[in-house]
């Protein structure tokens, strides 16, 4: 069992990152196939399935800050986080597997609700899941830039993860001989099933079995949900943070949520997936070299960096037209060089305004601000989604035809001009971020002097003195 160190070795961290790749099994296959199994296989009312889809993003709003508040005041001899990952890896198994094999011969009023039942239960269990193995990760260090190595791992195995889910149905029916007929379609869930089901238990078992989280003690009593949540807003590198992340964030999902469109009807492509593995195979690849430039010029520079080449190669995209395939290839792999890096920065940074709340509080929550960050992360998805689709609607868009210049002009805009000013206003909201490596420094030593007993002066706000204990040693 690896103990916690400021420095983590190669086998920490991959195990650590290892949940990450089978949890990308609930994204692509959930949010965009089965939704289509469920209405053009099982027969599933389309309507219904997206109420539901809809529904179950409000049920994370509750349920995702509520995990992450319970795991923040538990207290197990395992620790605060490994239990729930545990349990609850291995109860998203069984969920996963009875929502990829619905009955065949019953009713379609039972279909429905065996839907309903196990797509809610499934993000439920994802939730308890989730929301404390995210939690673990800011607790195994607290050194600015081992942070930057341990979180790129895990993002770059979420991005891996997601490729290898987003195949995963195509590659199953060929291995399997399985055709587009109800029947094998029904066949390919089942074994995706079968796969993902003992591979995510296996990869959460060992990053709990493997992994040691930190003693978290409350110096100043525990705090209740209310008073936590009050306190959050005291801690302005968060709000600044998760301000300029949810807006990037909302720009990001628009273009996840239009490529299909914009490469069909405005590049008149079919090579919609060809784009889609030169985009994240180049994000994968390149994060290696962000770690290194975050070391030479600090997580927030590095972030903004890779959200300005992000944005400014993907600008070209709004200006193609048909027949343009390798003009955009091109943008496509330059505009990947930023992608990883911008999935993997902001939770290092995340990671260290946490230790400023702990520096306010006196409590260890990362829980409770991975929560709120995951509600953040799912609100944009649902608005970028929803925002970018009900446009290209209003424009006339029809499937399967021509489109009208409108609609064109809406898929350009909207899947790359909007997209690159929401980064551009999240560079200019990130600039305010206070948080470089020294003043993180500052802060941990902050934090071990309150440990001690001692009084000390906020590094962000020196005028204002705290004081965990109230006898305080002396007073700065």
């Amino acid at each position: 069992m690896i103990s916690v160190s400021e420095k983590l070795p190669f086998s920490a961290k991959l195990a650590y990152a290892m949940p990450a790749f089978a949890l990308a099994v609930i994204g692509i296959p959930v949010y965009v196939y089965l939704p289509k199994f469920y209405t053009d296989v099982v027969g599933v009312n389309i309507a219904v399935v997206g109420y539901l889809l809809f529904g179950v993003r409000i049920f994370d709003a509750v349920t995702d800050p509520l995990i992450g508040w319970w795991s923040d005041r538990s207290a197990t001899r395992m620790g605060r986080r490994r239990p729930f990952i545990l349990i609850g890896a291995g109860l998203l198994a069984v969920t996963m597997y009875l929502l990829f094999t619905p009955p065949v011969n019953a009713g379609l009023a039972v279909r429905t609700a065996w839907f309903a039942i196990w797509i809610y239960t499934l993000f439920l269990f994802w939730t308890v899941t989730a929301v404390p193995y995210e939690s673990l990760g800011p607790e195994l260090t607290r050194d600015y830039d081992e942070r930057t190595g341990l979180f790129a791992m895990r993002d770059g195995f979420l991005i891996a993860g997601t490729l290898v889910a987003a195949a995963a149905p195509a590659v199953v029916g060929k291995i399997w001989g399985l055709d587009d007929t109800a029947d094998g379609q029904r066949g390919v869930f089942l074994r995706i099933a079968l796969i993902y089901a003992p591979l995510l238990i296996a990869a959460c078992a060992w990053c709990v079995f493997r992994l040691r989280e930190r003693r978290a003690e409350s110096r100043t009593g525990r705090l209740k949900l209310k008073e936590g949540l009050g306190m959050i807003r005291r801690n302005k590198p968060f709000i600044i943070l998760l301000t300029a992340f949810t807006i990037s964030a909302l720009g990001s999902n628009l273009p996840a949520a239009l490529i299909l469109y914009y490469v069909q009807y405005v590049l008149e492509s079919r090579n919609a997936n060809l784009f889609l593995i030169l985009y994240f195979v180049t994000g994968i690849a390149l994060l290696p070299l962000w770690i290194r430039v975050s070391g030479r010029l600090g997580k927030k520079n590095a972030w903004l960096l890779s959200m300005l080449i992000n944005s400014g190669a993907f600008l070209g995209v709004y200006f193609l037209g048909a027949g343009d395939e390798r003009l955009y290839a091109i943008l496509v792999v330059a505009s990947g060089v930023g992608f990883g890096a911008t999935l993997a920065l902001p939770s290092a940074l995340q990671a260290d305004v946490i230790d400023y709340d702990e520096m306010l509080s006196g409590n260890r929550r990362e829980g409770q601000y991975v929560g709120l960050w995951s509600v953040a992360k799912k609100l944009a998805a649902a608005v970028g989604v929803g925002s970018g689709l009900a446009v290209l609607g209003a424009a006339g868009y029809e499937p399967n035809v021509a489109q009208s210049e409108a609609v064109r002009q809406a898929i350009r805009a909207f899947y790359a001009l909007i997209p690159s000013l929401c980064n551009l206003i999240a560079i200019a909201v990130a600039l305010l971020y206070p948080l470089s490596g020294d003043m993180h420094r500052k802060i941990i030593a902050a934090i071990d002097d309150l440990k001690a007993g001692r009084a000390v002066a906020d590094p962000l706000e020196p005028e204002t003195v705290l004081c965990w204990t109230g006898k305080c040693l002396h007073t700065p």
